[in-house]
């Protein structure tokens, strides 16, 4: 069995569970293209030549750049600030403070994976004036994840990391090229809308754009489309286009008790290219 490598970051929605499900589902290509890569499970659990994987969230590629061209010295650094002192809750408000203050990418880049391991439920959402604002997570010891550092790091040299928009991402696609998009959820119900963890709004106008952009792209070119998202009634509607659907039963991970998390139905969809 291949072993499965775990994302360095904890993440809300994250595709380990999922990455054998979604490999199987998208048709080969020398390079995979990921308009919203999050932690990248899906990156670090698949086998393609190359990679353009991009997010909106500018302080989470940042990180990715930075571990890409030097990871010894960020791995040092940010074990560095994985100590008993900083697992308390003046302390953590303390480096918020400071990474909310300071333009420096590469103490940005540290204090971003400290924070992602320290904080609430491994959530990453900003207030409106672009301030990270998770609170404290109260963990007994923080798992410094070395091992999936430099993991994601040899593996990042087959990769390109870009912060731009979806369709931006899109127009980069060539013949040949796969993409997995991996968009905000639609929410369940009127209650469960969470505001975009990135701070910009990724409304079910986005939704169904990049829907439309997803057919527009296997018209015109060689490539294929696999997207994922909850299984509802509006995006079986939006996503009618497909050339197949597969729905499966997921376990939720947000929920900080394991008792409390609930199997909701995500749907997969795939465009296949019109050749």
């Amino acid at each position: 069995m291949v072993k499965k490598h775990r994302a360095f970051l904890k993440w809300a929605g994250g595709k380990y569970s999922l990455s054998d499900v979604i490999n199987k589902m998208l048709p080969s290509g020398d390079r995979l293209i990921e308009p919203f890569v999050g932690a990248g499970s899906v990156f670090l659990n698949s086998d393609h030549e190359s990679y353009i994987l991009n997010d909106i969230n500018k302080d989470l590629i940042n990180l990715y750049q930075i571990i890409q061209s030097k990871p010894q010295c960020f791995i040092d650094d940010a074990k560095a600030i994985f100590c008993p002192e900083n697992n308390q809750a003046e302390a953590y408000y303390h480096l918020r403070t400071e990474f909310n203050a300071t333009v420096d990418k590469y103490y940005r880049s540290l204090l971003f994976l400290y924070m992602n391991r320290h904080g609430y439920n491994g959530l990453c959402r900003y207030n409106k004036s672009g301030g990270y604002n998770v609170p404290f997570g109260k963990y007994k010891k923080p798992y410094f994840p070395e091992e999936e550092l430099w993991f994601f790091a040899e593996k990042a040299q087959k990769a390109i990391f870009i912060c731009e928009s979806y369709r931006q991402t899109f127009a980069r696609a060539e013949n040949g090229d796969v993409i997995y998009c991996d968009p905000p959820y639609v929410p369940l119900s009127k209650t469960a809308s969470f505001t975009s963890y990135a701070g910009n709004g990724f409304g079910l106008d986005e939704q169904a754009d990049l829907a439309n952009a997803a057919e527009e792209i296997v018209e015109n070119k060689e490539v294929s489309v696999l997207i994922s998202n909850h299984d509802t009634i509006w995006t079986r509607k939006i996503y009618q286009g497909a050339n197949k659907k597969k729905s499966i039963q997921v376990a939720r991970t947000i929920s900080q008790k394991g008792g409390g998390r609930k199997k909701v139905a995500e749907l997969m969809v795939l465009y296949n290219a019109k050749l």
